[in-house]
């Protein structure tokens, strides 16, 4: 089990900066192993936070990334034929259940409704998964959670939970952090002091201010620290947000205008 499970290890710290209470209300919840729901927009720290609190409680972590073409096999395991015959294979689900992991289900509305449903009887008082193509029924390892992820923003009625799924899990809200932490964790990451930082901060927040007004997602915190990355390795300021922040959120060239005016005023 050991050697299945090492491969799964958070082996370093992660960098990730609290921006309130959510650290401790994690480790509550999983010392009575309730599933977590996590909800913000893209790019605000999501998954960096799982990768931290795996690392923070000693568990294994084993994450997928939703998407609609994902089946319950995916998730759950099938039969394979090699050459000496048919085998069975789990999938990360059962893998997680079986072995004691932490179960992150990235951007969990990607996938199929149908899908989804597999995941019930992990998340309520049984903590059991059916193997009903094996015949198998895995009694979820003590140590087993299950957290999974999405965007409100792009909820939609063909792309959300159940509320017979979203009842099952303890929620946290996660948003972009207020202007000073974002700044400190852009420096952090991106590698820039602490006056170029600022300045990144300060386009994201105007470009945040467009959502719904010709942007359909603002310039996140993962955005920020790309240009960073950039602009540290010397490249210029304006083509690094040109690249990094700019023309990844939009096709339009007059919103495309607006905000390269913005890093003009900044840069």
């Amino acid at each position: 089990m050991s050697d299945i499970m090492e491969q799964y290890r958070v082996k370093k710290e992660p960098y990730y900066r609290s921006v309130g209470d959510e650290v401790q209300l994690y480790e509550a919840a999983y010392s009575v192993r309730m599933p977590m729901m996590l909800k913000g927009p893209t790019g605000c720290g999501k998954t960096r936070f799982v990768e931290y609190m795996a690392w923070k409680l000693g568990k294994p972590l084993i994450t997928v990334a939703c998407n609609e073409d994902m089946t319950a096999s995916d998730l759950v395991g099938r039969f394979l034929l090699d050459a000496s015959g048919t085998r069975w294979q789990d999938g990360p689900l059962a893998i997680a259940a079986r072995h004691g992991a932490i179960c992150y289900l990235d951007e969990v509305v990607e996938a199929r409704q149908d899908t989804t449903v597999v995941i019930h009887p992990l998340t309520d008082a049984r903590r059991a998964l059916p193997l009903e193509k094996k015949g198998e029924l895995i009694e979820a390892h003590p140590d087993f959670q299950l957290v999974i992820s999405y965007n409100p923003g792009y909820q939609s009625l063909m792309k959300d939970l159940k509320q017979s799924t979203k009842q099952r899990f303890g929620g946290l809200d996660f948003n972009y952090p207020e202007h000073g932490i974002e700044q400190e964790i852009v420096a952090h990451e991106g590698g820039v002091n602490a006056e170029v930082a600022d300045k990144l901060v300060s386009i994201a927040e105007r470009a945040r201010n467009l959502k719904g007004h010709g942007l359909d997602e603002g310039i996140s915190t993962r955005m920020l620290i790309y240009a960073a990355s950039l602009i540290a390795r010397n490249v210029e300021p304006s083509a690094a947000c040109r690249v990094a922040l700019v023309r990844p959120i939009t096709d339009d060239p007059d919103m495309r205008d607006a905000l390269d005016a913005a890093v003009s005023t900044y840069f």
